[in-house]
């Protein structure tokens, strides 16, 4: 491996100034090559770093004075020049500008290559040095291709580029589909087994209050997350202790409340954001208080398991997020239904490998962020995007892998909390945004769980519920309720406080599908960081009968930009849950700071009645047993659809591997009521306003 690395480094140093592939072809590679041995500067070459299983490599202290030093502000920010917005225009990374310059479909899969070199700094920093050489392998490789290349001058140009088009798909192709098996048990690894450790001894090892160290993660690092650990310096032992102890114990309750033992578990996957090593090392020491080591991995960024819509890791702020959008659907270059079967053999492999330790995984402990500018997205026709075949590929795909890592990770003994924060880009009044959040994560959950108790008693005597929106929103929905065999025993909607969900502040339920029918409708909305204007869902027995918005001018764009993004490809979706958001804190707080359009779904769900849209909010786990604290069984965990599971037949089709709360603010609302089985209404929210008796206190911060 020595010796290709020293091959490698040479060749890509000959291409620099290598003209055999013409002026066409030439810039490209020149450009490429310089960015790839920019990184390659920035390795630490040494043989035992050759292994191929990272667990097994001698562990170095990431901060050593010359090893640090390499890893600043200087050197990280010059790797991401070409990726910034100023920069992106006249980019090979901008698939528009990489079609101008060679046609779309080489265009395509030219700026599909230098996306994926563009992973080769966080392997650097990692001295990951086999990821990077494989990445450099492939691009040699493609280069051979372009400068063996002999034109047929009896030819049109049009064939012999068609030739060429084709060796270089090939190319592409066959590197994926070469080292998915590679890539897939690596990535699992991290996911379940605490040797992969290169975050933790980040943490452990760093200097937290000097910003410096956010350089080593080999990210970009923008100002959020130099803000970040500046105010966290700022902040006593006791606050920061106190984010930590409601974020960790949040995950604990979260066990409880769920009928599982964490006894059982001892590895816990926490997510973050980079800035936030204070708050996560202090959650580290809490998490091993309740016998569980902490594997932290890297967001997904490569095409072997890149995931939009979601973080999967620690994160840092997007410097381009056109550049993510543009780049979302890459695989569609090649993906097909060999490729789809190969990722699920490998997956599953994978997790046979790490069988012991995924079983005792105890799932994920979320940090989100938000506040970042608000982002709409210009669809490209340069830019990959699945065919109709594909799409069912990629559907079929998560159905699949979702049943195997249930099956290695199991849903019904497995739980997860989300916390959510603030970044310095929500404005100027972040610090104060942040005190705010704080005090919204620790809210007294008693109070509302009294309260919301008197909601869920009210509408367990009925049969469904009405929603009207107000002020120009267009909702008129019904939801129908499952019923209830044993009043005394059962009840419809679970009692959410500060656990798995945090703040506290919702009831939420299941719904039956038949007969549940209407219109949803938002004004504005941001669903998975993309926002949607004027977001209509209609629904028929459940199932997503129609949808649209206004984001664009054509009304196919806007039906295809929902379908990717909120129905995640399926022709329809069932609605999943309906809950009742009892928070009205965060939503003065979002309306105090114009900041509405930035809370995320994990707050903003709390502000007002919401709609998911994908699987229930009990997923993989129905037939594990949930209790109110007033210690009746929540039997709402099912739908028609979930229940397939059941059905060796149509067991597939049970699930859908997404989930997307859509909300209705206080202001767009008109009435929310229950109606009994003798037509008897009772009211629960009339003109944004809660109206049942018992529930006047979440009035007060209105």
């Amino acid at each position: 491996m020595k010796e290709r690395w020293n091959l490698c480094i040479e060749r890509i140093n000959e291409i620099q100034s290598d003209e055999s592939v013409g002026i066409k072809w030439g810039s490209y590679f020149r450009e490429v090559a310089s960015f790839v041995l920019n990184v390659a500067a920035l390795c630490e070459v040494e043989e035992s770093y050759f292994e191929t299983e990272p667990q097994k490599r001698e562990k170095k202290p990431l901060f050593t004075g010359e090893s640090q030093a390499v890893w600043n502000k200087a050197s990280v920010d010059k790797l991401y020049d070409g990726l910034r917005e100023e920069n992106y225009v006249n980019s090979y990374l901008n698939p528009d500008y990489a079609a101008s310059c060679f046609g779309t479909r080489i265009g395509q899969l030219l700026s599909f290559v230098y996306t994926e070199m563009y992973t080769l700094p966080v392997y650097a920093a990692e001295s990951d040095l086999f990821e990077i050489l494989i990445r450099m392998e492939w691009f040699v490789e493609l280069f051979c291709i372009f400068s063996q290349t002999e034109y047929d001058t009896e030819k049109p140009e049009n064939e012999n580029e068609d030739a060429l088009e084709q060796s270089v798909w090939e190319c592409c192709y066959y590197f994926v589909s070469d080292y998915y098996d590679v890539e897939a048990e690596k990535r699992v690894g991290e996911k379940v087994e605490p040797a992969f450790d290169f975050a933790y001894r980040l943490i452990m090892e760093a200097d937290l209050s000097n910003p410096d160290y956010l350089y080593r993660y080999g990210e970009p690092i923008t100002d959020n997350e130099i803000a970040s650990v500046k105010l966290f310096n700022k902040m006593s032992d006791e606050e920061l202790q106190k984010m930590a102890d409601t974020y960790t114990e949040g995950y604990r309750i979260g066990f409880i409340k769920g009928n599982k033992d964490l006894s059982i578990k001892k590895v816990v996957n926490i997510v973050y954001p980079i800035g936030f090593e204070k708050v996560v090392k202090l959650a580290i020491a809490n998490f091993e208080k309740m016998g569980l080591k902490s594997t932290l991995m890297r967001s997904a960024h490569s095409i072997f398991y890149k995931r939009i819509g979601g973080t999967t890791g620690y994160y840092s702020t997007s410097i381009n997020r056109q550049f993510d959008y543009d780049h979302r659907e890459d695989d569609a270059l090649f993906l097909d239904k060999k490729l789809m079967n190969r990722k699920l053999e490998v997956l599953k492999e994978a997790y046979i490998k790490y069988e012991d330790i995924s079983k005792k995984h105890a799932g994920p402990a979320v940090i989100e962020v938000f506040g970042e500018k608000n982002f709409s997205p210009i669809d490209k026709k340069s830019a990959c995007h699945y065919s109709d075949k594909q799409q069912e590929l990629v559907t079929a795909h998560a159905i699949a892998s979702g049943k195997i890592i249930n099956t290695y990770v199991p849903g019904e003994e497995r739980s997860f909390t989300i916390i959510a924060f603030p970044i310095a880009e929500i404005g100027p009044d972040y610090e104060a945004i942040m005190k705010e959040t704080i005090a919204l994560n620790t809210l007294p959950y008693q109070t509302y769980e009294d309260v919301q108790q008197v909601i869920i008693d009210a509408l367990d005597q009925c049969e469904y519920v009405r929603v009207l929106g107000m002020n120009g929103n267009k909702t008129d929905i019904k939801v129908k309720l499952c019923k209830l065999k044993d009043p005394a025993k059962m009840t419809k909607f679970e009692n959410c406080v500060a656990d798995v969900n945090i703040p506290v502040g919702e009831v939420f339920t299941s719904p039956v599908l038949k007969g549940t029918n209407g219109v949803l409708f938002v004004k504005r909305v941001f669903l998975n960081e993309l926002s949607y204007d004027n977001l209509e869902v209609v629904f028929k027995d459940g199932m997503v009968a129609d949808y649209n918005c206004t984001n664009y001018p054509e009304e196919d764009k806007n039906k295809k930009y929902i379908k990717d993004h909120v129905l995640h490809h399926y022709d329809s979706i069932p609605i999943g849950e309906f809950a009742i958001g009892t928070n009205t804190t965060a939503y003065t707080m979002g309306r105090k700071y114009g900041i509405e359009d930035k809370l995320p779904i994990l707050i903003a769900e709390k502000t007002g009645p919401h709609f998911a849209v994908g699987d229930t909010c009990y997923s993989h786990a129905e037939d594990v047993a949930v209790f109110n604290p007033d210690g009746k069984e929540i039997i709402a965990r099912d739908n028609e659809i979930s229940l397939l599971r059941k059905d060796d037949e149509k067991k597939e089709k049970a699930y859908f591997q997404c989930h997307t709360d859509i909300t209705i603010p206080y202001d767009e609302l008109g009435q929310l009521y229950g109606v009994k089985e003798n037509g008897e209404q009772v009211m629960i929210i009339e003109n944004g306003r809660f109206v049942l008796p018992g529930t006047e206190m979440l009035n007060e911060a209105l």
